[in-house]
């Protein structure tokens, strides 16, 4: 056997194994598939592991976001739109800005790349959430998160880090980015829309339920593709699309085919998050290497300020 066949093998039944844990535990997944990852990544004859940043926009990040879209209970999300909005949306928003503002002034990134890394760090915590106000719209923000997390952290090079100096054209790329924004959201969620409709006019018209489930397996796809390669946003093209499908899932699947999709994308996205979160363990000794050049004090500082930024933010917001 292989060092691929051994290396997938090992994967899966870590991912089996480091979840039973975290139940045991009772702590969110993620945490013991992180440090799982990061032990098979430590034993000899295991392969240094680097997430393509392509890889994961394309294979990870549709399917579960259209499955965290499909899924989500609209009336919820209408009836707690307050508590959403003040917690998924402005705890999120305002973690984000004060980590960006930390990262740029104390680690010296550029601004660009300083409010990348509060919007990766900040998301809600989605069981906590859902236990504290019984909102089932804040689960996406796990699926995010995740897929922010591994492409923030594939090695782009094994040098030690420098980074950039802010300059006159990065201001003015900023700018021109903010204005286009909208642009590219619009665009995204037309799409969304646009292709949500097409699949639920030909799902209407079919009544296998192999065909049914092949469809719906591809329909994030079916929206991130022509968004993407249009230059609008393929992420809320696939939400657009699994919200529309989700709304009308009464009308287009049949009772039959509804119970063995809930499962279906109940493993699949399971399984996508272990392998995504194990992956990101795996490749962490290959990003320790790329400091080498960094006094480890000085590192260790540093996220330990951000880890206490997003801390501080929730209680402050909590307080509230």
């Amino acid at each position: 056997m292989g060092d691929l066949q051994i290396f997938i093998a090992a994967l899966f039944v870590s991912a089996a194994g480091l979840n039973a844990l975290a139940n045991w535990l009772e702590v969110p997944y993620p945490i013991p598939l992180v440090l799982g990852g990061l032990v098979l990544g430590l034993i000899p004859g295991i392969p240094d592991v680097h997430l393509n940043p392509d890889l994961v926009l394309l294979v990870f990040l549709p399917p579960l976001l259209y499955a965290s879209a499909f899924f989500a209970d609209l009336r919820s999300l209408r009836a707690d739109a307050r508590v959403i909005a003040i917690n998924a949306i402005g705890m999120t928003l305002a973690t984000a800005a004060v980590v960006g503002v930390i990262a740029h002034e104390l680690i010296g990134l550029p601004w660009a790349i300083s409010f990348a890394l509060g919007a990766i760090v900040s998301p809600t915590d989605r069981r906590r959430q859902q236990r504290s106000c019984g909102v089932s719209g804040l689960r996406g923000g796990s699926s995010t998160s995740s897929k922010a997390r591994a492409w923030s952290t594939t090695p782009r090079h094994s040098s030690p880090t420098r980074w950039p100096s802010p300059s006159r054209s990065g201001e003015r790329l900023g700018g021109h980015t903010v204005l286009t924004f909208f642009g590219d959201v619009a665009g995204g969620v037309a799409i969304g829309l646009v292709v949500g409709w097409v699949i639920a006019e030909v799902r209407k018209r079919i009544s296998d339920v192999n065909t049914e489930l092949t469809i719906s397996l591809f329909s994030a796809y079916g929206a991130f593709v022509p968004a993407d390669q249009l230059g609008f946003s393929g992420v809320l093209a696939v939400v657009a699309c699994g919200l529309v499908l989700g709304f009308r899932a009464p009308e287009i699947a049949s009772p039959e085919s509804r119970m063995q999709g809930f499962a279906m994308w109940s493993i699949l996205t399971f399984l996508l998050n272990a392998t995504l979160f194990i992956l990101i363990g795996l490749q962490l000794p290959v990003i320790v290497d790329g400091l080498s050049g960094r006094p480890a004090g000085e590192v260790i500082g540093y996220a330990a300020a951000i880890c206490a930024a997003v801390i501080a933010m929730r209680f402050i917001w909590s307080s509230r």
